[in-house]
C-alpha cells in the first residue's frame, strides 16, 4: 500500500483509464476517470474506503494509467478493456463472446442467419441482438423465412457468380421460398426490397410492412394475378400470427429499451425488455459476475455500457429505475453511436413507469426461477452417484469425492496431488498440490499418511467442508495408511476406498478381497476417471518440480544468482519455457534481476 501511494505523485490529472495490478502483473480492477489523479487518490482516503476496495488494494502492487482525450472515450476504453481482460473486481457480463445475433450480410444478395462470433461490429454487416433466448431467436428466423422469400444458401452471390453459372436453383425456389438469386432470376433492387422489409420486421415495424403488402396484394388483384395476390395474403396472415405472440404494452408507436438489474444474495442478472412500435419484441437476460449492490454502487452504469457495446439496435429512449452516475457521458456515447439523440429516463408516473414495473417483475421472476433451478440441481443426485452408493454400500450419496496420488522418480522430488469432484464433475478450484516433507526415499505408504494428515488436520482446524468419499490411487497398503491416519484424526467415519491400477479393483478398508463391481458399471467408470485425473495432476506437478530443480541446479554456480533471485524467478514464472519466452525488459521489471545477468541466464537456457 505505501508503494502505491508513492505512485500517486506520477499519475496525471487528465481523463483516462486506470488499472490496479497484482504481483504477477495481472489486472485486478479497471476504472475510468475525468481526472485520473483525483480518482485514484480516493482509493487511499481512509474515510471513504469500501470493503471491495480494501480487499483489492491489499492484493495490488501497482497502478497504471492510460490517458484519453475526453470522458466519453474513457467510458468506451474502460468497457472494451473490461471485456478483454475480465478483471476479478469488475462487474462483467458472463459469456458475452458467445451471444447469438441475427446477421444481414453486406452482399449484393444478402443472407439472413444466426451467428456467434467476436468483433462483430468491425465489418459492414448489419446485426440485430444480442439474444439470450436461442429458442425464441430460431422462431424469429423461421418466421422470417416463412414470410419473406430470402435465400438460405451460403454462396457469395455477385454478377460473376451468376454469369459463370456456379450454382443452380435449389428446392426452395421450386416451392417458392426463394426468388432464385443464384441464377439471376431476381434483380438486386427487387431482392433488396425484400431485405428492407426483413429489417423493418426485426425493428418491429410490422404495421408498415402489412400496409405495403396490402397495397401490393390489391395491385395483383386488380391485374387478376390471383396467385401472387394469394402469396401476399399468406404473408400478411403469417405476420399477424407472429404479432399476436408479441405483447402490446402501449398504444403509442414508441421505440425504447427498459433495463433492470435484479440481485438476490450473490446472484444477479441484467434484464432488457426491447419495445418497438409499442410491442415487446424480445426479453433478454444476462448473468452478471462480481456484483454486490452493497459494495458496487455504480453497477448499473457498468451493465448499461457493456450491454450497448454489444448491440447496434439502440432505441430513442432507455427507461431505468434509478439515476446513474455517468448519465451525460453515456447519453453522448449512445447518441453518437445511433446517429440521433438518445435519452435515459427515470419515470415517476404514467405509462413509462407501468412498463418499467413490468420489466422489474419479469426480471425478479426470472432470477428467482433461476435460483430455484440451481437449488433443485444441487438437491438432485446424478444416477452414477446413486449407483456408486449402492455398489459400495455407503450410508450417504458421495456428492463430494476427494482423491489422492503420490508421485516421485527414484525417491527424488516426492509430491502428492489432490483432486475434488462434486456431483460427479471436477471442481478444479479445489485441486491442491503437496510437497512431501517428512518422508525420505521411496515410501508410498508413509507419504500417504503425511498428506492425509496434513490435508484433514487443516480442514478440521479451519472448519472447512469434509468429503463424503476419499479415493486413494493404490491398493491395500496405501488404503490402510490413509485409513489409520483418518482414525487418528477422529475421522474414521469418512468413507475411504482404494483403486488399484492393474486390474481396476476397488478395495474397502475392512475387506481383504476387492469389491465385485461390473467392469461396465458407470460407477466404476467414474472412479477410474477420478483416479486418472489425480494421477495426471500429480505427475504434471512432479515434472514441473523436477524441471525447476534442474533449472536451479544449472544456475547454482552462476555468479550473482543466489537463492533470493531464483525464488524471485519462480514467484513470477511457472516454468522454464515461460521464462524463456518473456523479454529481457519484462523479466527485469518483474524480478529486479540485472539485465546483464538475465542475458547470461538466457544464454545458458538456449544452449
Amino acid at each position: 500500500m505505501p508503494r502505491l501511494e508513492k505512485l500517486l505523485k506520477n499519475i496525471p490529472a487528465y481523463p483516462g483509464v486506470y488499472f490496479f495490478k497484482d504481483k504477477k502483473d495481472k489486472i485486478l480492477y479497471i476504472g475510468k476517470a475525468k481526472n485520473l489523479k483525483k480518482r485514484v487518490s480516493t482509493y487511499f482516503n481512509k474515510s471513504n474506503i469500501i470493503p471491495k476496495n480494501k480487499i483489492m488494494l491489499s492484493k495490488a502492487v501497482d497502478v497504471e494509467t492510460l490517458i484519453v482525450t475526453n470522458e466519453v472515450e474513457a467510458l468506451l476504453t474502460e468497457a472494451s478493456m473490461i471485456k478483454k481482460y475480465k478483471p476479478k473486481y469488475n462487474i462483467i457480463l458472463k459469456d458475452d463472446k458467445t451471444f447469438p445475433y441475427i446477421i444481414i450480410t453486406n452482399e449484393d444478395y444478402p443472407r439472413v442467419e444466426i451467428i456467434r462470433e467476436k468483433n462483430i461490429f468491425k465489418n459492414k454487416n448489419l446485426y440485430f441482438g444480442p439474444y439470450t433466448d436461442v429458442n425464441y431467436l430460431r422462431k424469429v428466423l423461421k418466421t422470417l423465412h416463412h414470410i419473406f422469400p430470402i435465400r438460405t444458401c451460403s454462396y457469395k452471390i455477385d454478377d460473376n457468380f451468376i454469369i459463370n453459372k456456379k450454382a443452380k436453383v435449389c428446392l426452395d425456389y421450386h416451392i417458392e421460398k426463394c426468388q432464385g438469386p443464384c441464377e439471376g432470376l431476381v434483380s438486386k433492387k427487387d431482392y433488396n426490397i425484400v431485405i428492407n422489409n426483413v429489417i423493418k420486421f426485426l425493428k418491429g415495424k410490422n404495421t408498415q410492412i402489412t400496409k405495403e403488402l396490402n397495397k401490393t396484394m390489391k395491385k395483383f388483384s386488380d391485374k387478376k394475378l390471383y396467385e401472387q395476390a394469394a402469396k401476399c395474403r399468406d404473408q400478411i396472415t403469417a405476420l399477424k400470427l407472429f404479432e399476436q405472440k408479441q405483447t402490446k404494452v402501449t398504444q403509442k408507436f414508441i421505440n425504447e429499451d427498459v433495463l433492470h438489474v435484479s440481485i438476490i444474495k450473490n446472484h444477479s442478472i441484467g434484464f432488457v425488455m426491447r419495445v418497438r412500435n409499442g410491442l415487446i419484441v424480445s426479453r433478454e437476460q444476462f448473468d452478471i459476475a462480481n456484483i454486490n449492490n452493497k459494495i458496487n454502487s455504480n453497477y448499473f452504469d457498468h451493465f448499461l455500457v457493456q450491454y450497448y457495446a454489444l448491440t447496434m439496435d439502440i432505441p430513442n429512449q432507455i427507461i431505468i429505475k434509478n439515476e446513474i452516475f455517468d448519465k451525460n457521458n453515456i447519453e453522448k456515447w449512445l447518441s453518437a453511436k445511433k446517429g440521433s439523440k438518445v435519452k435515459i429516463k427515470n419515470p415517476l408516473r404514467g405509462e413509462s413507469l407501468r412498463i418499467l414495473d413490468l420489466c422489474i417483475k419479469n426480471s425478479d421472476h426470472y432470477l428467482r426461477s433461476k435460483m430455484l433451478k440451481l437449488i433443485k440441481r444441487k438437491e438432485d443426485v446424478p444416477k452414477t452417484l446413486i449407483e456408486l452408493k449402492n455398489v459400495l454400500d455407503l450410508p450417504i450419496y458421495p456428492k463430494r469425492i476427494e482423491a489422492f496420488d503420490n508421485s516421485n522418480l527414484n525417491g527424488s522430488n516426492p509430491v502428492s496431488g489432490l483432486v475434488c469432484f462434486i456431483n460427479g464433475k471436477p471442481k478444479k478450484t479445489k485441486y491442491r498440490h503437496y510437497n512431501i516433507k517428512t518422508v525420505k526415499g521411496i515410501d508410498d505408504f508413509e507419504s500417504m499418511r503425511e498428506i492425509i494428515y496434513r490435508r484433514y488436520s487443516r480442514q478440521l482446524k479451519n472448519k472447512k467442508q469434509l468429503p463424503d468419499l476419499i479415493l486413494i490411487d493404490g491398493g491395500k497398503g496405501q488404503l490402510s495408511a490413509a485409513k489409520s491416519t483418518l482414525d487418528k484424526l477422529g475421522l474414521g467415519y469418512i468413507n475411504v476406498i482404494g483403486l488399484a491400477k492393474k486390474l481396476e479393483e476397488v478395495y474397502l478398508p475392512d475387506n481383504i478381497y476387492p469389491q465385485n463391481i461390473s467392469k461396465t458399471s458407470s460407477a466404476l467408470y467414474l472412479l477410474r476417471n477420478i483416479r486418472d485425473e489425480v494421477h495426471r495432476f500429480s505427475i504434471k506437478f512432479h515434472r514441473l518440480k523436477r524441471n525447476n530443480d534442474m533449472f536451479t541446479s544449472k544456475f547454482n554456480n552462476v555468479k550473482g544468482l543466489g537463492k533470493q533471485r531464483i525464488s524471485s524467478i519462480w514467484r513470477n514464472y511457472n516454468s522454464i519455457s515461460e521464462f524463456k519466452k518473456d523479454s529481457i525488459k519484462n523479466i527485469n521489471a518483474k524480478t529486479n534481476i540485472p539485465i546483464n545477468l538475465i542475458k547470461q541466464i538466457k544464454l545458458i537456457i538456449n544452449k
